[in-house]
């Protein structure tokens, strides 16, 4: 696995140089492959990053996009991961509404809506039950507790090895997640982490031994490519030795 950790003086910083890191990967991708599959995540920190993909000029029909997690919230919700990314990204480009490919929330039944995103996924991969997809970039952020997507500390998500999906709790409340080992077939995984707030944490995930359990985002190790994008108020007390 390439490992990479880049330190940003601050968010705007840390924003450019998500931009420049995700056009180079989407170009990439398409090279390579004919098309790239984007995997988005919720949160403060990513929005303007999203922004400014909106004012690239991009084949937007061969990019198709995905969500790691989102709240089990109907898709209009404030709080809705898929509402603030059509905001601040797809509602501004030409993109084909066909590859758009948004975690389903409206069954009230949150295990079934897992099952569906993830039939939905192997039906678009071409794969069987029990196969792993590579997804070109998947985006992901991480919270002060360590978590990362809706992998919460000491959750029955962070077990789950044999599913795309399952159900993530949040105080008790369910959200949608990739799981661990899907995320770690990812071509290339990106963190993005901003604030002072997040020290603790990144230390623990970055220490040689620790616990995934308490940290879950200490499971995210990618077969290929992982970047950790941090802002000076997050990474200035990291020991990267």
């Amino acid at each position: 696995m390439k490992k990479k950790v880049i330190i940003l003086n601050d968010q705007p910083s840390l924003v450019k140089q998500g931009l420049t890191l995700v056009l180079e990967k989407i170009e990439q991708a398409i090279q390579q492959r004919g098309k790239c599959t984007l995997v988005l995540s919720g949160g403060s920190t990513p929005k303007p990053l999203y922004e400014a993909l909106a004012q690239q000029s991009l084949p937007w029909e061969k990019i198709y996009i995905f969500w790691g997690d989102e709240r089990y919230v109907s898709s209009d919700h404030p709080d809705s991961n898929q509402h603030m990314t059509r905001q601040a990204l797809l509602d501004r480009i030409e993109i084909p509404s066909t590859n758009i490919y948004a975690m389903p929330t409206g069954s009230h039944d949150p295990a079934l809506d897992a099952q569906k995103y993830e039939t939905m996924l192997q039906e678009f991969f071409k794969i069987n039950p029990g196969d792993f997809p590579a997804f070109d970039i998947i985006l992901l952020g991480m919270g002060d507790d360590g978590h990362t997507a809706s992998l919460f500390p000491h959750t029955e998500a962070l077990h789950v090895s044999n599913h795309l999906i399952t159900v993530g709790q949040k105080d008790g409340q369910p959200r949608l997640t990739f799981t661990a080992p899907l995320i770690n077939q990812a071509r290339c995984v990106i963190f993005l982490v901003a604030g002072s707030n997040k020290q603790v944490a990144l230390a623990e995930v970055f220490a040689s031994e620790g616990d995934a359990m308490t940290y879950p985002s200490r499971l995210i190790q990618p077969q290929e490519e992982l970047w950790w994008l941090l802002d000076q108020a997050a990474g200035q007390n990291l020991s990267l030795v």
